[in-house]
């Protein structure tokens, strides 16, 4: 059985369970109501530069006490409004392999569906959207029959799934990691993403095809759950020494693991999500993804061998600019052709991040390592017991 681990108390999604069993405090839920100022706008874009940039740094570049910028984001935190995670490298599929799962549900159960979905481990994204499909999914694995594998496993075993359609990722030109705010200047800016640099090791280019151990597994999983914990609690909670956490973690993020800031989407100023599933001939396809990997409503962009050589997904400001962000990319891109597109009515599951309907993050089902992504729950060590909810 998975386990989901609560950010705030929350006992699980609230709009699964139509209740709150534990409801964050008062005070989460009134900031959580308000709009980010200035000093929190900064505060997450310092983290998407460098997710695990010490506070001393992010407070003197922002001019603030250093105190003062890690209680604003643990307020963040604690109200489900900014977060940050860490899973495998998607732009390397010698370490994990992405499928990106169209869904078609019974009537009327495409929620209890997404809900079923979510709390997979290997399922990082679950969105139940309009169009042509009820869910669209984002499944990591090991290999190509692992995934073939889960996928039948998954799908069979849900109860509600009418059809499936999985597209293989063959390559990801830009992922929300690489998706910023815009709140610090040029200069802000540089003096985060010097740190970044010197504080994680270039990619030696052998960690990709070395096999994952224990250790790597454990503290991928902590990552999953709370990005920026320490390495005296990685230690701990691993059972190893400091230095040992330490050098491990710097050969991980160097090779095999990425960390990402996230924001819920309605504090963003692109409240509206959609995919566009669109083609453009093989010859074009490296220069149209690396012009999509550029415009900034394009969240992340998904090389796919299939019916569609492109999965787009994109953050919007209006309903309406669904049709006008296509109209945007025909012109721009004249090759490209959008065979479909699908509106998110809502995220359910965010990188491993289970968000309610606006978007907040409310619990977190841990991602794996690939290889240990279709083992049983105890197997792996997942998140402190303090924080561990079992459904």
């Amino acid at each position: 059985m998975d386990e989901i681990t609560p950010r705030y108390g929350a006992a699980s999604d609230p709009d699964f369970s139509r209740a709150r069993r534990n409801t964050p405090s008062q005070e989460a839920q009134d900031f959580a109501a308000a709009d980010l100022d200035e000093l929190d706008r900064g505060v997450v874009h310092a983290l998407q530069i460098h997710p695990r940039a010490p506070w001393t740094l992010v407070g003197d570049v922002l001019g603030v006490n250093p105190v003062t910028v890690a209680r604003r984001w643990q307020r963040l935190e604690e109200a489900g409004l900014a977060w940050v995670t860490a899973y495998p490298r998607l732009s390397d599929s010698r370490i994990v392999v992405t499928g990106i799962v169209e869904v078609d549900t019974e009537p009327g159960v495409a929620e209890d569906v997404a809900r079923a979905l979510a709390a997979e481990h290997a399922v990082a994204n679950v969105k139940i959207t309009a169009g042509g499909r009820d869910v669209v999914t984002a499944v990591q694995t090991r290999d190509l029959d692992e995934l073939a594998h889960l996928t039948t496993r998954l799908f069979q075993q849900t109860p509600g799934v009418r059809a499936t359609r999985t597209h293989v990722s063959t390559g990801v030109p830009t992922e929300g990691s690489r998706w910023r705010l815009r709140s610090l200047d040029a200069a802000q800016c540089a003096r985060i993403e010097a740190s970044h640099a010197s504080d994680v090791p270039p990619d030696p280019g052998t960690g990709s095809t070395a096999p994952w151990d224990s250790l790597d597994a454990q503290i991928l999983e902590l990552l999953s759950s709370d990005g920026r914990m320490s390495i005296r609690a990685l230690a701990t909670a691993t059972g190893v020494g400091v230095t040992t956490v330490r050098r491990r973690l710097q050969s991980l993020l160097a090779s095999r693991v990425s960390l990402r800031c996230d924001l819920a989407r309605r504090l963003s100023g692109w409240p509206l999500s959609a995919v566009y599933f669109a083609s453009v001939p093989a010859q074009y396809l490296e220069e149209t993804s690396r012009v999509l990997s550029g415009v900034r409503e394009v969240r992340s962009c998904a090389i796919t061998a299939g019916p569609h050589n492109l999965v787009i997904d994109v953050w919007l400001r209006a309903l309406a600019d669904v049709h006008t962000f296509e109209a945007h990319l025909s012109r721009r891109l004249p090759r490209l052709v959008i065979d479909d597109r699908s509106v998110v009515l809502r995220t359910v599951k965010h990188m491993g991040r289970i968000l309610d309907r606006d978007g907040r993050c409310v619990g977190v089902v841990p991602l794996r390592e690939p290889q240990g992504s279709h083992l049983p729950t105890d197997s792996l060590l997942a998140v402190p017991d303090d924080k561990r909810l079992w459904r």
